[in-house]
């Protein structure tokens, strides 16, 4: 089911208070939301108190040229994996000086899926350092802005949680 506008919002104003209320702050590595995460956070007014930035890794190169993510990880696992994401996570956090950092790598579609991670794969990670990271892989169906729409949302509701935990 896709997510809705209003859904978005509530994600994102509800992380945003999460963030205001722990004194932390976010950085976003995202590779098939394109920045939808970032653009969802800083839609708040005053959303500079929280976040402090984020990067669009569309491409391997730009993975590893701005986040740090190793050849290794990218011949061995692909772009879509749970090495990549916690190296983005890693290199977010080394790159922007935030408190926590949240990654997105996934196939949106329509192409670029394979057997082994199918069009609507999407893998997660978050964290506050190396020891804390978390990662988690997620299966969306419908269209291309369907799928981005759920990871977004995903996203938005992970890090939540992850707060809870802390």
């Amino acid at each position: 089911m896709p997510a809705s506008d209003h859904e978005l919002e509530y994600a994102g104003s509800q992380l945003a208070e999460q963030l205001l209320v722990a004194g932390h702050t976010l950085a976003t590595a995202e590779s098939c939301t394109g920045g939808w995460v970032a653009k969802v956070l800083t839609d708040k007014a005053g959303s500079s108190a929280y976040v402090v930035g984020g990067l669009v890794t569309y491409s391997n190169d730009a993975k590893q040229a701005l986040l740090g993510v190793t050849d290794a990880s990218l011949a061995n696992h692909g772009a879509v994996s749970e090495p990549v994401v916690r190296e983005m996570v890693a290199g977010a956090l080394a790159a922007t000086g935030a408190s926590i950092a949240v990654s997105v790598s996934g196939v949106a579609g329509p192409g670029g899926g394979s057997e082994e991670k199918p069009v609507g794969t999407v893998w997660f990670a978050w964290g506050s350092g190396v020891e804390t990271t978390q990662a988690v892989v997620q299966q969306f169906s419908g269209d291309r802005d369907q799928v981005r729409r759920q990871a977004v949302l995903f996203a938005l509701q992970g890090v939540s949680s992850f707060l809870e935990k802390a």
